[in-house]
Parts: C-alpha cells; sequence; structure tokens
C-alpha cells in the first residue's frame, strides 16, 4: 500500500492568497543561543498551504473546522484529471456517469506544475471550479472537494459564488494539494486540519495523504 504525501511544505516561499497573512518563522529560543530546547514561533494565515475550508469561512453561522466531522474528512476519494488547456472546470468536465457513489472528488490540473517552483510567487491564472460544477456536485451527494490550488473560486471574484454554494449546503473544500505524483483514480484520503477553537473557525492547514487501494 503507497502512501502519497499530497500536502504543501510551509516555508517563508510558499505562496499566499493575495491579503491573506505573510508567512513568519521566528526562533522563539535556541539551543544555540542556551536555550534549553528549540522552540520556533509561527505566523500565517489559517488558509495557508493545504487547508480546509469550513462552512464558517462564507456562511454566517455555518459550521466551524473544529466541528467537521472526521466521517467526512477521511475514507475513500477518486481523482479526476483535468485537462492542461481547461481554464474553469465545469459541469461538462464531470463525467456523472461514473461517480455513482463517489463523495470525495479531488481534482488535478495543471496547478500541481505550479508547486514545482514556488520562487515565483502567487499565481492568479489558476484552474478554479465553475459555479455550474459545484452545483453539479451538489446534486450528485459529494460531501468533499478538493483542488490543487490556493482557491476553487476564480481569481478577481466579489461574489465566491463557488465556495458558496459548496459551503451552503456542508460540502468541506479541500484546497491547496499538490496532485503533481498522483495518478487518476480512486484512493483512501486522509486529511486531519488542526483542531482550532479560536477564531472564527473559517479554515485551518491540513496534512492530507492518499493511499493507494492496492
Amino acid at each position: 500500500m503507497r502512501i502519497h504525501d499530497v500536502s504543501v511544505s510551509i516555508s517563508a516561499t510558499t505562496p499566499i492568497f493575495p491579503g491573506d497573512p505573510k508567512i513568519e518563522f521566528e526562533q522563539w529560543a535556541a539551543l544555540d543561543k542556551g536555550d534549553p530546547a528549540n522552540v520556533t514561533m509561527l505566523h500565517f494565515g489559517a488558509h495557508t498551504g493545504t487547508h480546509v475550508d469550513a462552512p464558517a469561512h462564507f456562511i454566517p453561522g455555518g459550521l466551524a473546522v473544529n466541528a467537521l466531522q472526521l466521517e467526512c474528512l477521511i475514507g475513500p476519494a477518486r481523482v479526476i484529471e483535468i485537462a492542461d488547456n481547461v481554464p474553469a472546470i465545469k459541469s461538462d468536465h464531470i463525467d456523472v456517469s461514473g461517480l455513482n457513489g463517489v463523495t470525495r472528488i479531488l481534482f488535478k490540473t495543471r496547478n500541481s506544475e505550479f508547486w514545482k517552483n514556488t520562487e515565483t510567487g502567487f499565481r492568479n491564472d489558476f484552474t478554479y471550479l465553475d459555479p455550474t460544477a459545484a452545483t453539479g456536485l451538489v446534486e450528485m451527494g459529494v460531501r468533499l472537494v478538493g483542488i490543487d490550488y490556493l482557491s476553487v473560486e476564480k481569481f478577481g471574484s466579489t461574489s465566491f459564488p463557488t465556495h458558496t454554494i459548496l459551503l451552503e449546503s456542508g460540502i468541506v473544500i479541500l484546497e491547496g494539494l499538490d496532485l503533481c505524483n498522483v495518478e487518476p483514480g480512486d484512493y483512501e484520503l486522509i486529511c486531519l486540519p488542526l483542531k482550532l477553537a479560536g477564531g472564527s473557525g473559517d479554515g485551518a492547514p491540513a496534512r492530507a495523504v492518499l493511499r493507494s487501494l492496492e
């Protein structure tokens, strides 16, 4: 059984969505300074790197990230590959006939290649999930949707329809995946966001892995 780490490493050069808090690491205590242990202080937003969007991200009174059911975050998942020339995943890019019973869908797009060179910073030309596809996924009964960049939403959107459609229906959004080395197909997803109980509960960084079923 092979395990694929589909999480993005968080470092000072990891791209962040414009307007989000900067990523900073501060050496709070250090052995080479005579302290009894190394302790690092972390500073970054809840939507840094690979992360989960909870309904509270956009829905007033929505479920907070620490209240998400683990049954939603762990279980069978289908990786669907989208052609490199597709800028927006629409409903006709999803073959519903072959997805009967699939409740966790992860989209592998050209975005995954972006993670090979993070020095260039944030890319605003990422492939996103069109609202028509979001509506179709809701109708299918999907519980979790993942994509391989920092947002499912078209860059520059001011109304955020894709987020709203998914989160209003209680669908968990998993963003910032790196699926570069993962073939399309069926896997077991294990995604554990930090159990943050403070703030608005809008989301949290996560470690996500896929386990092959063979």
